[in-house]
């Protein structure tokens, strides 16, 4: 008859020892190997396999260690924890150490039953992060077992790397190219949301009414929405309501009726000054949050339960005493560049060009009026194929001459309305645009299939224009670019269109030196293909990465604007062609400018044509007051699309009424425009003032800095802080012959080649950074920023790496029989000054069976501590020490010799009564089962609930993985040193 298994109980199978893990049967054991993680899982059948019960080995007297043991043994010990004794099931298993501020979203969302959030904070603060953390805790307590992810198409392989990387969870990508395959895998009947539990799905897919059936139908219990700004409408009377936001909104309005289904909503722009959209977005979160009165504490209030919008300002230094702590012992300062550096750069057409655009003004007014005495269908389409023109003709020669022989878009309208509707996006630079994919073709300017006579000669003009001596704006950027990479910077070139992203890939080639690597993104590739070739740009310029000289630049279109994150491989931004709309710019300088920008200043340079008619009048009207607002107010504000397309509309009549010379004057100077400029100057302030009043009013009190401070520590105590684990790192890599270089120039960082290290840790560090860095022994560089590039490793417990390093270092301390160095031993005994009297430290790992009820039913999990006990004298008349003064032990030095004989003599005391301490060591781990279950309750407060069936149970005996006696000097000592020591 074969034995029953507790879950937590060791077992020896396989020639190793095992931890028995919650998910066994009677007749299928679920184990984890000691010392290992989640990747190491095994099932075993007793009936076909040996299973014995295992005993944790006690420490050997002939294998000591120096004074350093104890602390790297710990520490390895608790970086390979996967469930630590914290108050969060989930922080001891990702690959992620979140910033203090990122945990409040978290604490928001365990005192909600069922959870509801709107989470706000600015770009580049880590919304993926916090909602990544939510995900993954409501997961592991059980309180969810499916999750879809809704984004645009372009974000959803980023999602899809973030929660496989960070969070450990694999999740299908559910696109209009990926469907077909999914569902020829399905059953009869079943639905492919209910075939695969995690999924991440193209909200633009979606949203199709055969999709959209099936979703509602089979939908996950934990949704999280990416964008949700975009999902959403203002309430317009006169039906302009995108009809992509209005099935998008219907979506989401089906799947938030269900009151028991978790809800995560993102985004940095939940109001931009239009209350009703704000409004429909509260609705999703909570029906009744659609109509609180906000203008009443009581309705802040119940907003603040689930709504978070936090500015950089407001996170970059956080837990500090001017958030109300008693002292910065906890002090957090977040990275995030302190500014951007900003520099218009103007520049004039050459005389060839001049007259390019002068013939294409005039082919356009021209044009126009004809069209104005056909109809109204005849006069719309003539309009959006003149702006359509006249964007391409100061983009580039190579736009211009593709919208010259290209039809265009508009031209098939049957009426003026169905004109403007398939006309507008080739004048809106909208930020809330539907339809960023596909947004950077160059638009047509030809009326029917065949484009006139008139318009091929123009086109041919335009391609005799291609290069430097001719393109002044060309000639205007390589100068740009030589001087930011002589400074050291990595630009990357924003145009709003394909065919100029090309020629510039093309004209720059060669042009910036031997040593800068050139690459073009556009919409011609698809999402994955885009980041790939990202990643082969930041790789091939790595390769080199010796050199100083070695740069890296990227010609892109705003298909990477939104979303995408650049700011490990790129760190200026450059204009090339000027948005329609101030967001445009500041959604392009987001992807840089954001946590984990290892610059304190990113450079952003915006070109414009002085004297080609338009890029000024933008400029002067839309950016300028974009730029005040956000001086003034602290914060950017977007433009009101009816703002943006009104100056543009004014800035191209003006244009065709008096040309290029005319349009010097001053657009708030022209006739008939001062009262709409007026009025738009109103509208836009009022908007950046809501937008102030609503920051302010809904800033975030529901979760005090002092509860984050309280859980941030008792995280930190079971897991360990990020100095304890660069020390560790430094140590061990050291002990193990990697070479290391440490410029101690305060960034904490430093690098390591391997070449010299044992092969175990050579072969499991390739596996995680790459196998050629490892290959070639080149210089791995290890930071203290947990945002970090391929082929590095983040200074951070979860860390790949770190855990790679962590795992062999325990290995090797549990195994006498290593070869080549051990960095950690499980004795130890040093002589030193840092005692008065004989003291003994114990590392001991404690297992806990914890019960968590939730509303999938009780959930069992094993979690793990390791603790720090110490007493001074013999065993048998120990006198305990406090935990401060156990952990100051960490630190003490040797101060004499010690004997070898009187060492070995010594520790086998302490060995010899371990029996004699048992009890205490059980009552203390009462102790921790006691504080544990006090910190559940505690983040889950107002959750009744599940507080009511929560239960910790210590699993004994504990584990005293090692012994370590300290001397004080009065001790005999003699010269000759323990072989450890030395």
């Amino acid at each position: 008859m074969s034995l029953t298994y507790t879950a937590g109980s060791l077992v020896a199978a396989r020639g190793r020892e095992w931890v028995v893990l919650p998910e066994s049967a009677p007749d299928m054991l679920v184990l984890r190997p000691l010392g290992g993680s989640d990747d190491d899982i095994a099932a075993v059948f007793p009936s076909f396999e040996e299973v014995r019960p295992a005993e944790f080995a006690r420490p050997s007297a002939a294998d000591l260690g120096d004074q350093r043991a104890a602390g790297l043994l710990r520490t390895a010990l608790r970086i390979g924890f996967r469930s630590g004794a914290g108050p969060f099931r989930s922080l001891a298993s990702i690959a992620v150490e979140p910033r203090a501020y990122q945990l409040v979203p978290l604490l928001m969302a365990l005192r909600q039953r069922t959870v509801r959030l709107l989470i706000s904070d600015d770009v580049g603060i880590g919304k993926t992060v916090e909602a990544g953390l939510i995900v993954k805790e409501l997961l592991a307590q059980g309180e969810a077992t499916r999750l879809a992810v809704l984004c645009s198409p372009a974000l959803a392989e980023q999602w899809q790397a973030e929660l496989r990387e960070k969070f450990g969870i694999d999740a299908e990508l559910v696109l209009a190219s990926t469907v077909s395959r999914l569902e020829r895998g399905l059953e009869l009947g079943q639905s492919l949301f209910d075939k695969h539990p995690f999924t991440i799905i193209s909200t633009d897919f979606i949203k199709s009414t055969r999709h959209r059936e099936d979703f509602v139908r089979h939908c996950p219990d934990l949704v999280v929405v990416d964008e949700a700004h975009a999902c959403v409408a203002a309430d317009d009377p006169q039906g302009r309501t995108s009809s992509a936001n209005q099935l998008r909104y219907e979506l989401l309005r089906r799947v938030s009726v269900d009151a028991n289904r978790h809800l995560l909503l993102l985004t940095a722009t939940p109001h931009s000054g239009k209350e009703s959209a704000f409004r429909n977005l509260l609705g999703l979160v909570r029906p009744e949050l659609a109509t609180l009165d906000l203008e009443t504490p009581a309705g802040r209030a119940k907003l603040a339960e689930h709504f978070v919008a936090r500015k950089r300002a407001d996170v970059r230094d956080y837990l500090t005493k001017e958030d109300g702590l008693a002292d910065d012992s906890l002090a957090e300062r977040t990275a995030f560049p302190s500014d951007r550096w900003t520099k218009d750069e103007p520049y004039k057409l050459t005389p060839a060009y001049r007259a390019l655009l002068d013939d294409a003004i005039a082919y356009a007014r021209d044009r126009v009026q004809a069209a104005g005495e056909q109809g109204k269908r005849e006069s719309r389409i003539a309009w959006w194929s003149v702006i359509a023109l006249l964007r391409s003709m100061v983009s580039s020669p190579a736009a211009a001459a593709q919208t010259l022989k290209t039809r265009s878009e508009s031209a098939a309208a049957r009426t003026a309305q169905e004109a403007d509707v398939l006309g507008a996006p080739v004048a809106a630079d909208s930020a809330e645009n539907d339809r960023l994919e596909g947004m950077d073709v160059a638009p047509g300017a030809a009326e029917s299939e065949q484009a006139s006579a008139q318009l091929l000669e123009l086109a041919s003009l335009a391609e005799q224009l291609a290069g430097p001596a001719e393109d002044a704006k060309l000639k205007a950027l390589t100068r740009h670019l030589k001087a930011l990479i002589a400074d050291g910077y990595n630009p990357i070139v924003f145009c709003r269109y394909i065919p100029t992203a090309d020629y510039l890939a093309e004209q720059l080639d060669g042009k910036l030196g031997k040593k800068t690597k050139i690459a073009a993104v556009t919409g011609t590739l698809s999402p994955q293909q885009r980041l790939e070739r990202i990643e082969q740009l930041a790789a091939d310029s790595a390769e080199e990465a010796g050199d100083p000289a070695v740069r890296r630049v990227l010609i892109a279109t705003d298909c990477l604007s939104e979303g995408v994150n650049l700011q490990h491989h790129f760190d200026a931004v450059v204009h090339y062609d000027l948005a329609w709309n101030p967001t445009r710019h500041d959604q392009r300088e987001g992807r840089v400018d954001r946590y984990g920008q290892k610059r304190d200043q990113v450079r952003v340079i915006t070109m414009y044509g002085e004297d080609n008619g338009i890029d000024g009048k933008v400029l002067e009207v839309l950016f300028k007051k974009h730029r005040q607002i956000k001086k003034d107010l602290g914060i950017s504000v977007s433009v009101p699309d009816e703002t943006a397309s009104g100056v543009t509309d004014a800035v191209v009549e003006w244009l065709l009424l008096h040309g290029r010379q005319g349009s010097q004057e001053s657009l708030f100077e022209m006739d008939g425009h001062q009262e709409s400029f007026d009025r738009i100057e109103r509208e836009w302030s009022s908007a950046a003032e809501r937008e102030k009043t609503s920051r302010s009013k809904y800033a975030q009190r529901a979760i005090h800095p002092e509860e984050v401070a309280r859980e941030v520590t008792a995280v930190r105590a079971a897991l360990g802080g990020a100095q304890e684990v660069r020390e560790f790192t430094l140590e061990a890599l050291r002990d193990l012959d990697a070479l290391i270089r440490d410029p101690r120039d305060g960034s904490g960082d430093f690098t390591a080649q391997l070449g010299g290290a044992p092969a175990g840790l050579r072969d499991a560090l390739a596996a995680t950074l790459g196998g050629r860095l490892v290959e070639e022994d080149r210089e791995i560089p290890f930071r203290t920023s947990p945002a970090i590039a391929r082929g590095e490793a983040a200074l951070v417990r979860t860390d790949p790496a770190i855990g790679a390093v962590a795992s062999y270092v325990l290995d090797s301390a549990l195994d006498a029989n290593t070869p080549g160095p051990r960095p950690a031993r499980r004795c130890g005994v040093i002589t030193t000054d840092a005692v008065g009297i004989r003291t003994t430290l114990l590392l001991v790992r404690y297992r806990f069976h914890l019960t968590l009820p939730s509303r999938t039913g009780e959930r069992q999990v094993v979690a793990e501590d390791a603790r720090l006990l110490a007493y001074e004298g013999v065993p048998a008349r120990a006198r305990w020490l406090d935990e401060d003064a156990a952990t100051a032990l960490l630190a003490a030095r040797a101060t004499a010799n010690t004997h070898e004989q009187l060492a070995h003599n010594q520790i086998r005391r302490d060995l010899d009564g371990l029996d004699g301490l048992s009890g205490h060591l059980a009552e203390y781990g009462t102790q921790l089962a006691a504080d544990l279950d006090a910190s559940h309750r505690r983040v889950r407060k107002a959750n009744e609930e599940i507080v009511r069936g929560l239960k910790v149970v210590p699993q004994e005996p504990a584990d005293v993985l090692g012994v370590y006696v300290y001397l004080p000097p009065a001790a005999p000592a003699a010269s000759t040193l323990s072989g450890a020591e030395a």
